[in-house]
């Protein structure tokens, strides 16, 4: 087991306040849920994680699977002393939340698991896509991920958060990007879905055609207690591209589920 080190933000919000806990999509870093951040800590400690290599996390030594990533979000998250908190994730943050929910189920409250799926994309496209990182290196996956992650007209309404993101898939460390590619090609949660019992909300971007709607719905009809709901007029980042919308949506998630 390689279980990599995952670094944190410290929570901000109301002391006592539930802990939610946010995850990024493969290629970007916490930056992906600051304008969320900023509405959802009226209501909840809020602390965000970034990905190997990604971010402030520390590059990865070896390989890894998405449920070793879980554990490492788990371990980071208990180290700051807490028992319980609830979880929202992007993509490859969205299958770290389900891989948590089944290595932790006592410790995750509530789930919303955001354009992403129990299973993403094909194995021979993720190893393909680690081939490309290693070679060419993050820099020249800019343009396809920018075509990939945002609906029509998104990055000119909100080129500065476009930007950024684009600049934290530039900046991860090559290998780190190539081993979590690498993880989601042996990724499939499918068969597994009954065993997790608490709500989970599965999100899906009108846009998104990286993780449609078929993949939220597989989500919320295959776990005990789930539902699915669209994101208007976002692709495969929504909580950049609409954030007002996708923190009304955990919001009212997460006070339904209590």
């Amino acid at each position: 087991m390689s279980i990599p080190t995952i670094a944190i933000t410290e929570p901000t919000g109301p002391p006592g306040a539930p802990l939610l806990v946010l995850g990024p999509s493969l290629g970007t870093s916490t930056i992906l849920w600051q304008a969320v951040t900023e509405l959802m800590q009226r209501s909840h400690r809020v602390l965000a994680w970034d990905l190997p290599g990604h971010g402030n996390s520390p590059p990865a030594g070896d390989g890894f699977t998405v449920g070793e990533i879980a554990l490492g979000v788990l371990d980071a998250v208990a180290a700051l002393g807490e028992t319980h908190f609830r979880y929202a994730g992007v993509s490859l943050g969205g299958a770290v939340g389900l891989e948590a929910l089944l290595a932790a189920p006592g410790r995750v409250d509530a789930a919303a698991i955001i354009c992403s799926g129990a299973k993403i994309g094909s194995t021979d496209g993720w190893v393909d896509r680690a081939a490309v990182a290693r070679a060419q290196g993050t820099a020249s996956l800019v343009a396809s991920s920018a075509e990939r992650w945002f609906a029509p007209g998104s990055i000119a309404r909100q080129p500065d958060a476009a930007g950024r993101l684009l600049h934290s898939l530039r900046d991860a460390d090559d290998e780190s990007y190539a081993r979590c590619a690498e993880a989601l090609a042996n990724y499939d949660v499918r068969s597994l879905l009954s065993n997790i019992t608490v709500p989970v909300l599965a999100m899906w971007g009108e846009h998104d055609s990286v993780t449609p709607r078929s993949n939220a719905e597989e989500i919320a009809e295959g776990v005990a207690d789930g539902r699915a709901v669209v994101v208007a007029d976002a692709g495969h980042l929504a909580p950049a591209e609409q954030p007002a919308a996708v923190a009304s949506l955990i919001t009212d998630f997460f006070e339904g589920a209590a």
